[in-house]
């Protein structure tokens, strides 16, 4: 008898199962299964598993578990597809179960989807309690014969209500199926099994609240297994097979379900869309040349024998929506760049022809796949356009998608031991010894870490956990949204693919982005992007403060002051160009045209980086530039004979082989992939097209190995000429409106410490106003005011959210007087210590003519009396009467030592605002210091004398045991590293303490990029 599992759950049910798809096929084919059903909670990982059958030769079945609905009793199935229809209503079931937050399906669902499913009710306590026998009718009534009633034997074992299962099936005529529930693999696998089902319950092992496993011996068992479980039945078993075998599927793949844009049928899409261009081509370029109208009328002709018409005009209609929002949205993303098509659409600021970008990077005429778009947003309102395309093409049609966390190394180990029932600090121990690192696995974090093979060796619980914890890794943990991705579809989603419920009032898919892809579906990127919503804060910060508004799209990019903030370096706070290798990069090329810019974004990654230096060279005329063939010139001119982009090794194809720009692209695809065949196979192709073009076999060679050496280094560049429009415009704001530019900065970096202080030094350097924050005048955020950048009260740490929104809310009505008048208008539920406190050593009330030790002093007396007369937000007896109560007045109290009030500065806003306790120990000593900022600049080995406070000292040992430390410097223009060798710590240990202001003597180090002191003296 041929062998079938009617019943596998896996590992994408979410902790519910540990059968994982590569380990299960091998196994089943050895076990010579015909069938095998998929049987999850929701159709999480159906897809894969019906790939897997399908590749494995075996016959799969897609299955669903559920519960129905009678008389308010909730009855466990197993529902199948046995027909396409079947297969679609399951679909729709298991979406109405996840989006309707029900936990069984109610008769009217089961009416209109019940066609095309197989009900199979198990040998389960809900059905035994008592004579269900009107449950069973009902259910026959509506599956008519395509009802079993199935019992399982795991392990063999007959369960004790087995024969009572038998009889209610005899007297209902209810054919009888063998089954077993298969949750893990081998049955030795139950305990992690266990050990999985408590994480995913937020249970320990050892918690009498824990339910006793409902799945004992739930592995997948071997035919010989199976078959003697049910020896005396075969009958059952045979039914088994004939039940499965019942159920044909096709689960459609690779379709193109492509959303389609609402127009009037009169309307030809076409010439619809060659309008639009029209018009917008005609905005963006006045009196274009033919060169665009042939490429427009080029990319028109592919775009719609391809059948990608109402995709584009999708993408163009909510760009628009974007644009009349006033949301700021991206110049381009990727290689959608290349198109004048959507240029024309203004879906891109990129003008292609301009910037010599190829269609067929984007759209490849010779290699149909589907087109992708994607979009920046100012992430802030990124979900209001996702809500338009929702609102307008229907929200069946519309979905988000999901995503499924795994238990990676660290996760699972703490998981595992918090199951376990492990303590806190072995919680500690076991974070620290594993790399917090991305693709660190248990094992690799065995081999790397002595500490962690020591620690488990010490208890053998220990070493079953590490066991356990092995065996669990990987598995799906949770679902999660996907970043950006959105699905539409053309007709409503749950008849391709289950949905539940979303955020936001939006659906998310039970399939990830692979799995839609593969069956048709078109995804779109809706992307959030910090850098837009930064530049969208900048413009709007101009308007309301100058009344002036900044149109980007029409920003020059010939500013040569801009050009000369980048040759310098100076890009704190400017998309990709502001790590210290990117701003040396810049510092190299000295960007004058904005080709340069493209360019460095394109080299600065591993590989191509080693070509800045040629690169900025031959760019300022230091090296002759070389090409290996004439014929290359015209294509490498722009970057000085260096391959940078993709596009060039498409044009030099082109140009030398006589590919068209299609085959140029599949070229460079194939060659990329820098396998031996595909290559020898490319070589003989480009060749032969090189001499048929007259070039020797010598040159095409030379060429050929040009190509495959740069292949892997080429990048796009429209992406990076995209890219680089959005670093072009931070940079000109930034060398044009730069109060604007680090006010913007600084409201999006909050909660940063480490950024806010860079930005705040950076602000300092170039002698920008900084006013502290004001009870009075600042905003929630940081604010421009007559010039200068207020801190706003939300730069305070501790303050609350809600008590600083009640402090606007009552400043409306005017000003405050004193700290007594505030306690009179806001509740006494947001005037407290914790709020008010930290506003008062930030000196945000320094505006009432007090001194900060006054103020604090007077915090008690102002809190009674809050509590007095607005006890909390509701209107009270004594709300019209706060000026009738006898206001306290200010305790008397000395002014704050000014090391303490520059200490509580730091405390609450992260920085030294008033001054720097560095600054005022060079005053008192009056010597010449070296400003730690300035150490980049000195050459190696040169001696320096600094002064600065010490912010952290990490101490070690070396290899021959004796101590050395590490320090952090800081001066009032920055952090720098110190070393203390060990002869040097022995002498001025004693000196290093947190806080200290020492003066140290050295000479400098530069390693590896960085730069140091290595301390020869220190004094206090």
């Amino acid at each position: 008898m041929s062998m079938v599992y009617p019943h596998i759950s896996t590992s994408a049910d979410l902790l519910k199962s540990t059968v994982r798809l590569d380990q299960l096929f091998p196994y089943l084919k050895e076990q010579g299964a015909v069938s095998a059903a998929i049987v999850n909670t929701k159709l999480y990982g159906t897809l894969p598993f019906w790939e897997a059958c399908r590749r494995a030769g075996i016959h799969g079945v897609v299955g669903l578990s559920a519960f129905i609905e009678y008389e308010e009793q909730h009855y466990p199935v197993v529902l199948y597809a046995q027909t396409n229809k079947g297969y679609g209503n399951l679909l729709k079931i298991s979406s109405a179960l996840s989006t309707r937050d029900k936990e069984a399906i109610p008769e009217q669902w089961l009416k209109a989807y019940q066609e095309g499913l197989v009900c199979v009710v198990p040998n389960k306590a809900e059905w035994l309690l008592t004579d269900r026998s009107q449950v069973v009718q009902y259910v026959k009534e509506l599956f008519g014969s395509a009802v079993y009633g199935s019992l399982e034997r795991p392990g063999g074992i007959k369960s004790e209500h087995e024969s009572t299962f038998m009889d209610i099936c005899e007297r209902m005529r209810l054919p009888i199926i063998a089954s077993q529930e298969c949750r893990y693999l081998f049955q030795q696998d139950a305990f992690a099994y266990e050990v999985a089902s408590a994480i995913g319950q937020g249970l320990k092992m050892n918690d009498p609240e824990r339910p006793k496993p409902e799945h004992t011996n739930a592995y997948v068992p071997s035919k010989q297994e199976f078959e003697s479980w049910f020896a005396d039945h075969p009958e059952w078993l045979q039914r088994t097979a004939e039940m499965l075998e019942s159920c044909q599927v096709t689960i459609p793949m690779n379709r193109q379900l492509l959303p389609i844009f609402p127009l009037d049928e009169k309307i030809d899409k076409a010439d619809f869309i060659a309008k639009l261009c029209e018009t917008g081509l005609t905005e963006r370029v006045p009196g274009f040349t033919q060169i665009y109208q042939e490429r427009l009328d080029y990319e028109l002709s592919v775009i719609g024998t391809m059948g990608f018409i109402d995709y584009f005009l999708i993408v163009a209609d909510f760009m628009k929506y974007a644009r009349d929002q006033d949301i700021l949205t991206g110049p381009g993303r990727g290689s959608s760049a290349s198109s004048l098509v959507a240029y024309s659409l203004k879906i891109t600021d990129v003008d292609p022809i301009k910037h010599g970008l190829l269609f067929e990077r984007f759209l490849n005429p010779e290699r149909v796949t589907l087109p992708d778009i994607d979009i920046d947003f100012a992430d802030h309102r990124r979900h209001e356009v996702v809500d338009y395309v929702a609102k307008k093409y229907g929200a069946v049609r519309t979905a988000q998608i999901i995503t499924f966390g795994t238990l990676s190394a660290k996760a699972v180990a703490r998981d595992t031991a918090r199951v376990f029932g492990f303590e806190a600090e072995e919680l500690e121990a076991i974070s620290k010894m594993i790399p917090n690192r991305i693709g660190t696995t248990l094992r690799s974090a065995l081999k790397e870490s002595p500490a962690l093979n020591d620690w488990i060796v010490e208890r053998e619980e220990r070493k079953s956990w590490f066991k356990t914890a092995m065996k669990l890794e990987g598995l799906p943990r949770h679902a999660s949204t996907h970043a950006a991705g959105v699905i539409l579809s053309p007709s409503p989603l749950v008849d391709h693919v289950p949905i539940e419920k979303g955020s936001e009032g939006i659906y998310l898919t039970q399939w990830p982005m692979q799995e839609l892809e593969a069956i048709g579906l078109l995804k779109m990127d809706f992307l959030g992007l910090r850098n837009l919503t930064i530049l969208e804060q900048i413009r709007n910060l101009i308007y309301w403060d100058t009344k002036k508004r900044i149109d980007y799209r029409s920003i020059s990019l010939d500013d040569a002051e801009t050009y000369k903030l980048l040759a310098s370096g100076d890009t704190t706070g400017v998309f990709q160009l502001e790590s210290d290798g990117m701003r040396r990069a810049l510092q190299q090329i000295k960007p004058t045209a904005f080709g340069d810019i493209v360019a460095v974004n394109a080299l600065f990654r591993p590989g191509p980086m080693e070509f800045i230096p040629l690169y900025a060279r031959r760019k300022h005329k230091q090296e002759a530039v070389k090409y290996v063939h004439p014929i290359l010139e015209p294509i490498l001119s722009e970057t000085y004979g260096v391959i940078v982009y993709q596009e060039q090794i498409m044009h030099i194809a082109s140009a030398m082989a006589g590919f068209s720009l299609g085959e140029a692209d599949l070229l460079r695809r194939a060659v990329s992939k820098k396998k031996r065949e595909i290559l020898d196979e490319e070589r003989e192709h480009f060749s032969r097209g090189a001499k048929a073009k007259g070039f020797t076999e010598a040159e095409a060679a030379e060429v050929y190995d040009l190509i495959v050496r740069f292949a892997d280094y080429g990048f796009p560049k429209s992406h990076a000429s995209a890219y680089s429009i959005i670093s072009y415009q931070l940079s000109y704001m930034k060398t044009h409106y730069p109060v604007y530019f680090y006010t913007g900065l600084l409201t999006n970096s909050a909660g940063n410490a480490e950024k806010t202080k860079q930005l705040l030094q950076e602000i300092k350097d170039k002698k920008i106003p900084l006013l502290p924050p004001s009870i009075q005048k600042s905003r929630h955020t940081f604010s421009v005011e007559g010039g200068q950048i207020r801190i706003g009260l939300n730069a305070v740490k501790g303050v609350p959210g809600s008590t600083i929104k009640a402090l606007l809310a009552a400043r409306e009505e005017g000003p405050f007087s004193s700290l007594f008048n505030i306690a009179e208008r806001i509740s006494a539920l947001h005037f407290n210590r914790k709020s008010f406190e930290p506003l008062i050593k930030a000196g945000a009330l320094d505006d009432f003519g007090y001194n900060r030790g006054i103020i604090l002093a007077s915090l008690d007396s102002a809190i009674k009396h809050a509590e007095l007369v607005k006890p909390n937000e509701d209107p009270g007896l004594f709300d019209d009467m706060g000026s009738s109560f006898m206001k306290p007045k200010y305790t008397k109290a000395s002014e704050l030592p000014e090391n303490l009030k520059l200490d509580y500065e730091k405390e609450v806003l992260g920085f030294y605002l008033s001054k720097h306790p560095v600054e005022r120990a060079k005053e008192n000593r009056q010597k010449s210091y070296d400003e730690l900022k300035m150490l980049k600049t000195k050459r190696d080995r040169e001696s320096v004398k600094v002064l600065g406070m010490v912010e952290d000292i990490k101490r070690i040992r070396t290899k021959k045991g004796d101590a050395m430390a590490f320090l952090t410097l800081m001066d009032e223009t920055g952090p720098a590293s110190v070393t203390l060798f060990p002869v040097e710590y022995a002498k001025y240990n004693l000196l290093l303490e947190p806080h200290a202001i020492l003066e140290i003597q050295g000479v400098v180090e530069n390693r590896n990029q960085k730069t140091a002191i290595i301390c020869k003296s220190i004094e206090t």
